[in-house]
């Protein structure tokens, strides 16, 4: 029996492997909360069917189309690693050549990595850094400032040993790219291959989004309630593992190349090897849970595993609001796109095993009700895990210092700052642009609360050999140990109008102490030793950066000038007093 399905929202398919399709996905959306999505399958390159179900604007009304634009995050990837297969066949890339050779201050902590990491490794996911995602989460860093803080970045896997989901090293993929072009990596996706490819209604930029007549609004769950979330837009750094926004209807041109061995229409877009060389598999990933999937495997850009024995290679995505999916069988001829406007939905993965039930044959595979049964014990994985976190709570305990005391500027080397204000008997942080509530835990432990996620976290702070507060640990990648910001001095204490009061020279037992001003920073210099950098401690104290159990602190009087330095090493404190009236303004 052949049938024909027919929508305003979308093309019809008289395919008979289709029968009962459309049904499928209404029931697919119902159970999964779904407000709308874009369905698109090609079949021995052409598009067969492309439809929209639900809606793109809840509150609005307005249905989705094979036109309404959603972001499929990192589907991303595919666009980024063929970026650098268009340079390779232009000669101006090679796959196994050191990064270094194009990006010379290529460094991570891995100093065996930084050497020998080529394109190959970094966009298969075996650098062996784990994620690091809120590093650059709502980051306001520039590309290449977030690639020149990777050295700071902890791996927890030897160099092409393990394989580790990895945005930074896509974010790098893309830098790349514009040292090899010339052109930012956003110019070279939209000059290079959203033009040539009449992808037309595809945009990198959120606003550019928000624009346009036909575009979707992003949703969560939450508390069981579905709720529209806002584009994400601190995505500049890292936009090529995940920025571009698109139709089925665009999409469907970048399958039907990528299933045609890099030609679409009469025009070899990319060479077929470069095409076959991104669906290779190149670092293999687990064994399958299910007999229909026995093995993943990451290509360039691509997951490769087969399915119920055929090659099928396919890359998601998920970022706030949104999930897609990109599947291809390409031996068989078959693909498929699902944009969704729900965040984080297996719908995304169901509707294309369903397609491919469908067209290869076979009785298909319940995967909704494999579905809800991982999700039914992943949430009681996490009730389990926040009745474990209250049971070690420890009640009637309270912070060792006023809450005054603990707000402050911490800072690390990769993950940059985290500020902590005190207003109204309160605490509260920010990072990343992320403002998080804070409660005290337990002793000198606190809860930061993300409303946008419901997600919370436990925080701790430190103290130096003095008692005061001088760390903040946060645990920011689950793989490690928690990640520990250092409490930053006062802004005014790294001002050089600030430092050039301290300058002169100081009398200590006999010997002059001379501190001057050089490079921003005061400088210590005593007979015998090579000059000493100073690093700020508080108010008027300074340490010595290489002997830190040695600080100067500097004493004024009444009228406010400087009069004497105390010099304290563990313990014993030297008076130091000030040669003249007036402070020696050093050298700048």
């Amino acid at each position: 029996m052949v049938v024909a399905t027919r929508d305003e929202t979308g093309t019809a398919s008289d395919l008979k492997e289709l029968k009962g399709f459309d049904d499928f996905v209404r029931k697919l959306m119902r159970d999964w909360k779904v407000q709308g999505l874009g369905v698109a399958i090609a079949r021995d390159g052409e598009v067969v069917y492309s439809r929209g179900f639900g809606l793109r604007d809840v509150q609005r009304e307005l249905p989705v189309t094979p036109h309404s634009i959603f972001a499929i995050g990192s589907t991303t990837k595919t666009f980024t690693t063929a970026a650098l297969a268009l340079l390779a066949d232009e000669g101006k890339f090679d796959w196994d050549a050191p990064i270094r050779q194009y990006l010379p201050t290529f460094k991570l902590w891995d100093s065996v990595a930084s050497e020998r990491m080529t394109g190959r490794d970094l966009t298969s996911h075996r650098s062996g850094l784990p994620r690091h995602d809120l590093m650059w989460y709502g980051s306001s860093e520039s590309r290449e400032e977030l690639v020149g803080r990777l050295k700071y970045l902890q791996n927890t896997a030897d160099f092409r040993t393990v394989w580790q989901y990895q945005n930074l090293m896509y974010m790098t993929a893309g830098y790349l790219v514009e040292i090899l072009s010339g052109l930012t990596w956003e110019e070279f996706v939209r000059e290079r291959m959203f033009g040539p490819l009449g992808m037309a209604a595809t945009h990198i930029n959120a606003l550019e989004v928000e624009s346009a007549p036909d575009f979707s609004r992003g949703y969560h769950e939450q508390k069981n309630k579905v709720e529209p979330m806002d584009f994400y837009q601190g995505f500049t750094a890292v936009a090529p593992a995940g920025s571009i926004f698109s139709s089925i209807t665009d999409m469907s041109q970048w399958m039907l190349m990528h299933l045609n061995d890099g030609k679409l229409g009469e025009r070899q877009f990319l060479s077929e090897a470069q095409v076959r060389l991104m669906h290779t598999p190149h670092m293999f990933i687990s064994k399958g849970q299910y007999s229909e999937l026995p093995y993943s495997s990451y290509g360039l850009g691509w997951f490769v595993e087969p399915y119920r024995g055929h090659d099928m290679i396919h890359h998601g995505g998920n970022i706030d609001g949104f999930s897609s999916m990109l599947a291809l069988m390409p031996e068989d001829g078959i693909g498929v796109v699902v944009l969704t406007n729900m965040d984080g939905t297996p719908v995304r993965d169901i509707i294309p095993y369903n397609v491919f039930d469908r067209f290869i044959g076979g009785k298909s595979v319940p995967w909704n009700a494999r579905m809800k049964e991982r999700r039914k014990e992943l949430r009681e994985g996490e009730k389990r895990g926040k009745g474990k976190r209250q049971s070690d709570r420890v009640r009637g305990t309270r912070p060792s210092h006023k809450l005054e005391q603990y707000a402050g500027t911490y800072r690390h080397a990769g993950y940059g700052p985290i500020r902590v204000e005190y207003a109204d008997g309160t605490l509260s942080a920010s990072y990343n642009g992320m403002d998080f509530k804070m409660e005290h835990y337990h002793y000198d432990v606190f809860q930061l609360t993300f409303e946008r996620f419901d997600i919370t976290m436990l925080v701790s702070f430190g103290t130096d050999k003095r008692g005061a507060v001088s760390t903040l640990s946060a645990p920011l990648e689950s793989t490690l140990n928690d990640i520990v910001f250092e409490r930053q001095p006062d802004e005014a204490m790294t001002n050089p109008e600030f430092l050039a009061q301290f300058t002169g020279t100081y009398e200590v037992m006999g010997n002059p102490l001379v501190i001057e001003l050089v490079g921003g920073a005061l400088q210590a210099t005593v007979p015998g030793l090579p000059p000493q950098e100073m690093v700020p401690v508080k108010g008027t104290e300074f340490a010595l950066k290489s002997i830190s159990e040695l600080t100067i602190e500097f004493k004024q009087d009444e009228h406010g000038a400087v009069t004497e330095a105390l010099v304290n090493q563990m313990g014993t404190v030297l008076v130091a007093p000030r040669r003249g009236a007036k402070p020696d303004q050093g050298t700048q």
